[in-house]
């Protein structure tokens, strides 16, 4: 269309421009109209224009997940540790002694998570797919049943499959927890699933002698607790638990030491209520693990008892009475003295705290550097772990750990600064000290110190030197000093 310009006579041209649209161009053409170039806005105007986010809150998952510990069995939920692809120069990692981002919590919406013995169950919001997720070994289909061809089943799933609940949409998977090879898993219209093994009534139904687990998954739904709605499920060694909204305790399986409490020391696979002191008193968490143990009382203070390192120094490895851990190991001090726990969680070994910050401490034996604290040495007492977010839950497994993060967003901040969200602010808090420094600030961190611009005091303006003028070569030259 540009040669048409160029082959006719001026009044052909402009007959031409009447009938074809003509082409903006960044250069003048005879004939063709140049293109408009916008002025600089006022830049004290261009600070009071407001700033619209229009990325939706559901074009992301709310939570992502980390993981870390021992990472051979698969329970990371990594492919690539357990099987690398040479071609890009992967190596086989036995262990992941720091939280690591879980791929499938980047495209998943995880609601729950529970670590097993050497597996690792999520529990996601999707109302298209399925709504429970497992990876980690499977030998007794506590994942569920996979078969990719027929009469083999996986023992071992490295990364997470979905466990395929008999429900149908939109009931879904809301609440999981994971003993040595059993799955508990609450529902939010069909009530509870138990999948797994079965050998001490774990699952809530009879004991079949010389049951094959490996070979066959029974999706067994518990009757007894149809219409009682419940709010958390848990699971011991080989003993599962029911808290109801009324903070009655429920639980069925393995008995040998009492841990069923129903008054007896046999193993119980019918479910039911239990039976002591705790008759009328409103339980609100319940958790069990193994030989060691923790309360949380309703002020925040933590209490261990039990056997091992119990998260009062290397010389104190039993306690048969409950104790304090002061709480200052927990980030409260004179700077943020409402600073407290608010949950805990136990593994085999090791232990595992929130406070009221989101900030995750771990302690206890090591293996595999399933504390997350980049070393493979045992920890006698709680340390913070270094992770990027506001952790909401933890779940310890024998050797390895899952946590669910909310990730920090600026907007957020600067909200909570005072700052407003989209739209710029004279108000936001900055960091002041060092170059680069991130405006939030941890009430841990003593090396970011926060203050308001407006009323932050200036260091006053030092007069310039005098510019001094020296001839050379008969000119005058202005030379600053």
């Amino acid at each position: 269309m540009m040669s048409l310009f160029f082959k006719h006579s001026r009044s052909t041209n402009s007959l031409l421009k009447k009938v074809v649209q003509p082409v903006c161009l960044n250069h003048p053409v005879r004939g063709v109209k140049k293109a408009k170039f916008r002025k600089p806005l006022d830049p004290q105007h261009a600070e009071e224009l407001p700033e619209f986010e229009y990325v939706g809150k559901g074009s992301r998952p709310d939570t992502i997940v980390f993981t870390w510990g021992v990472a051979d069995h698969g329970g990371l939920g990594r492919a690539s540790f357990v099987r690398p692809d040479a071609s890009k120069n992967q190596r086989p990692l036995f262990y992941m002694y720091r939280p690591h981002r879980a791929e499938f919590g980047e495209s998943h919406k995880v609601v729950d998570l529970g670590c097993g013995y050497g597996f690792t169950v999520f529990a996601v919001n999707d109302k298209l797919a399925a709504s429970c997720y497992g990876t980690g070994i499977n030998s007794d289909s506590q994942l569920g049943n996979h078969e990719p061809r027929q009469g083999n089943p996986l023992g071992l799933l490295i990364s997470p499959a979905p466990i395929e609940l008999p429900v149908t949409a939109p009931d879904r998977v809301i609440k999981v927890a994971s003993g040595r090879a059993h799955t508990v898993m609450l529902t939010d219209n069909s009530g509870v699933w138990t999948v797994g093994n079965n050998a001490y009534g774990q699952c809530g139904r009879p004991v079949i002698p010389d049951e094959d687990y490996n070979r066959q998954a029974v999706y067994h739904r518990l009757m007894p607790l149809d219409g009682v709605p419940l709010r958390q499920v848990e699971c011991g060694q080989d003993t599962s638990f029911f808290l109801s909204e009324e903070g009655v305790v429920y639980s069925c399986g393995w008995g040998a030491d009492g841990q069923t409490g129903r008054g007896h020391y046999d193993n119980e696979p019918n479910v039911g209520a239990v039976v002591g002191d705790i008759v009328g008193e409103k339980i609100v968490k319940v958790s069990c693990r193994a030989d060691c143990a923790l309360a949380l009382n309703e002020d925040g203070q933590v209490y261990s008892w039990g056997f091992g390192p119990i998260g009062k120094g290397p010389n104190v490895t039993y306690s048969k009475d409950p104790t304090p851990i002061p709480s200052t190991l927990f980030g409260q001090n004179e700077i943020t003295p409402d600073t407290k726990v608010t949950s805990v969680a136990c593994g085999i070994n090791h232990f595992a705290a929130i406070n009221t910050h989101g900030s995750l401490f771990t302690w206890g034996k090591n293996p595999g550097g399933c504390l997350g604290q980049r070393h493979l040495k045992d920890q006698y007492f709680p340390l913070r772990v270094s992770i990027g977010g506001q952790v909401m839950k933890v779940s310890c497994g024998v050797d390895h750990m899952a946590a669910m993060v909310k990730e920090i967003v600026l907007a957020e901040v600067y909200e909570a600064a005072g700052g407003g969200v989209g739209r710029k602010s004279k108000s936001r808090v900055k960091a002041t000290s060092g170059k680069g420094q991130h405006p939030y600030h941890h009430p841990y961190s003593s090396h970011t110190t926060m203050a308001d611009p407006e009323t932050q005091s200036q260091p006053e303006e030092q007069p310039k030197a005098p510019v001094k003028e020296k001839e050379v070569l008969g000119k005058s030259w202005n030379i600053e000093k």
